[in-house]
């Protein structure tokens, strides 16, 4: 029993020393520390983008309305997760919604709904010239 705690001790003893040692090298190569001066600048803070979306669920029905009050085009598309393992899960095609603009997204399961989803994505796609 005297080994067992003695052996225990040393493996905390070294996994501490092991740590104390790593911990500074890490936050060197990750830029924490460094020549004094040397910050870097502050990143600009992001343009607020994004629609908001609120979703409700009826029974096996879902209902999201989504609005953009800002000037960028954002992407939306809702996600269903069935309760059932039979029943299919699906997702909406995905809804650009321009500036100032409303869209309502809506899907249904067979039964009961597991959980639901909004993602955004900014636009991608553009126009072709014809």
């Amino acid at each position: 029993m005297r080994g067992t705690r003695h052996r225990t001790r040393s493996l905390l003893v070294a996994s501490v020393v092991v740590a104390g040692l790593l911990v500074p090298a890490g936050l060197y190569a990750a830029g924490h520390v460094g020549a004094a001066g040397a910050a870097a600048p502050p990143a600009a803070d992001p343009e607020p983008s994004g629609a908001e979306c609120r979703t409700s669920v009826k029974g096996s029905r879902v209902v999201a309305y989504c609005h953009n009050p800002y000037p960028a085009t954002d992407r939306v598309q809702l996600h269903t997760e069935c309760a059932r393992w039979w029943d299919i899960d699906a997702d909406s095609e995905p809804v650009d919604i321009g500036p100032g603009r409303t869209v309502r997204l809506d899907d249904r399961c067979w039964k009961e709904v597991g959980s639901v989803w909004v993602t955004h994505a900014a636009e991608t796609h553009k126009a072709k010239a014809s």
